[in-house]
């Protein structure tokens, strides 16, 4: 076997390695409950709350139930068997795909060492990582987003002459559209590229239109069944977003009518007036997120955008374009990805999260960056290739070691160990990561069936709770406003406890409180302290969490 052989099968199974390494890790962290935010206000809450139901319902008091549920509807089946577990599986297993469509796409052209390593990289970026320890559907809309965007990039390479690969395109996209409303803006530009794309290179556009037509069709067809239920239910298809224009449509020409959309939604224009107000950072700073992203993130932080990637994406990826003559699909891929980072930069707040389907074609394109500057190494003298392979190695290793160092830390964080031994309750895990749990266990445990729960100050986190609850968007700031404002006469006070059509709040103590103090004067403090004392009777406290049951008798 010649030493070129040898040397590719010691990467190849270096590579292989420290993927399982990675994916056994994350199947020991995905045998524990479920504790991530967004499963246990949205992904898991909702599908559960149509299970207690007996079957889909609407749930006017979560805007994010009106949102696309592909994936969702994947967690209602294990959920139905009473298991919340096999949610983070699904959502692990189209990271895995995601892999999987980069290791095809980059071994084809590179080899499978190469494809290998494209893999590796995206399945062991810290914001991945922890994704596919989540029952979040981000995972699921990056692997259609994906499969779209190759099927798109194939049906080019083959003349426009395989229909199949744009209908799968589309299929896929459709499905992505399907999973999360953030695909909407790969599902625009893909559908605009369609039509450039084809009709530059055939300089037929008669056919390029009909191509895009197509496209946007298919794909429509897939997504329609959410948008047709928005519509029915509040006649906006895309409901919340874009809520005030489709209110507005039936009064176009009004005198009402104006810019009240554009004035209530200037959202993008004020992003640096945001980032100021929010953590004091100067213009430039925020002028320098695109690059910041890559090395700051912090999970859990606002601030420093709500996870974590890898600065090997922003060092390799302009090598990606150091030949002569640039592969004309990697112009679409740096397109695509500025284009969909600067729509998610200015329409929405800043998460690495809401980036995640530019991550894969980063990925192809740090690895085409790697393989371009591999391919400069001067052959001879052998000893100067060495040493730059031994350099491009070296690289490679100190940057994975950041996905290394962020798994082992997350791991001390879960510490998921002692609940698989099972030196550890299920109850006890779940107290020790969510400080809500022992409350809503004892609402679980002791409260009639038939008792509804208001939630205040829980961040939305629902999932636990086994009786009828509603909160609302601003996490109970709203109500506890309207609260106040009522207290001004004890009947009225009274009337609007029982407008809320809830039996027993649960509340986060030091919230509560410091909302109040922080925005009201004493005088008006006491005067609702004295009301909600008398219309509030304290059933449970523990850890900063009280359950409280409201006195709705017909008292004045």
């Amino acid at each position: 076997m010649s030493d070129k052989k040898w040397n590719e099968r010691v990467v190849i199974f270096f590579l292989i390695a420290v993927i399982f390494l990675f994916l056994i890790i994350e199947v020991l962290l995905n045998l524990t409950p479920p504790t991530s935010r967004d499963a246990l206000i949205h992904h898991l809450a909702i599908p559960k709350l149509w299970l207690l139901h007996g079957g889909m319902y609407e749930i006017p008091w979560a805007d994010f139930s009106y949102y696309p549920m592909n994936i969702d509807l994947l967690y209602l089946v294990p959920l139905s068997f009473g298991n919340d577990i096999i949610p983070k599986f699904i959502h692990l297993f189209f990271g895995i795909g995601t892999g999987l469509l980069i290791y095809w796409y980059l071994g084809n052209r590179f080899g499978k060492p190469w494809g290998l390593l494209g893999f590796l990289i995206f399945f062991s970026t810290p914001l991945i990582v922890h994704l596919s320890t989540t029952a979040y559907v981000d995972l699921g809309m990056a692997f259609f987003t994906t499969a779209s965007i190759l099927a798109f990039i194939r049906w080019r390479e083959e003349g426009y002459q395989s229909t199949k690969w744009l209908i799968l395109s589309a299929l896929c996209m459709g499905l992505a559209a399907g999973s999360k409303y953030n695909a909407l803006i790969a599902w625009f530009f893909l559908n605009a590229m369609i039509v450039f794309y084809h009709s530059k290179d055939t300089g037929k556009g008669l056919p390029a239109l009909k191509s895009g037509v197509m496209f946007f069709v298919v794909t429509l067809l897939i997504v329609s069944p959410w948008y047709i239920k928005n519509y029915i239910l509040t006649g906006n298809p895309l409901y919340p977003l874009f809520d005030h224009f489709f209110k507005l449509l039936p009064q176009v020409g009004s005198e009402e009518s104006g810019l009240a959309v554009h004035v209530e939604h200037n959202w993008a224009s004020n992003i640096f007036q945001r980032r100021t107000a929010m953590f004091g950072e100067t213009i430039w700073e925020t002028l320098l997120i695109p690059i910041r992203m890559f090395f700051q993130g912090k999970d859990a932080s606002p601030r420093y955008f709500d996870g974590v990637l890898n600065p090997i994406f922003i060092v390799m990826i302009p090598f990606a374009f150091l030949k002569n003559t640039v592969p004309r699909h990697m112009i679409f891929f740096l397109l695509f990805s500025l284009f969909f980072f600067l729509m998610a930069y200015f329409l929405t707040v800043v998460r690495v999260r809401y980036i995640l389907p530019i991550i894969p074609i980063l990925t192809i394109l740090t690895v085409t960056g790697m393989k371009n500057i591999v391919d400069r190494i001067p052959v001879h003298p052998d000893a100067l290739r060495q040493a730059g392979l031994l350099g491009m190695s070296t690289a490679i290793i100190i940057f994975l070691s950041m996905n290394v160092m962020y798994l082992k830390n997350y791991v001390h964080i879960i510490k998921p160990f002692q609940f698989i031994r099972g030196q550890e309750t299920r109850e006890a895990f779940l107290s020790r990561h969510e400080g809500s749990y022992p409350a809503m266990r004892y609402i679980n445990e002791n409260l009639p069936q038939e008792s509804r729960i208001l939630l205040m100050f829980l961040g939305r986190r629902g999932y636990y709770l086994d009786r009828s609850y509603r909160h609302d968007p601003s996490f109970g700031m709203t109500k506890l406003s309207d609260m106040v404002k009522a207290s001004e006469e004890r009947i009225t006070f009274l009337t609007y406890l029982r407008s809320l059509n809830c039996t027993h709040v649960l509340i986060r103590i030091d919230m509560f409180n410091k909302y109040l103090h922080d925005n009201y004067p004493k005088e008006t403090i006491a005067r609702f302290l004295f009301c909600m004392k008398e219309y509030w009777n304290p059933v449970y406290g523990l850890n900063g969490y009280a359950v409280y049951k409201l006195s709705l008798g017909s008292g004045t």
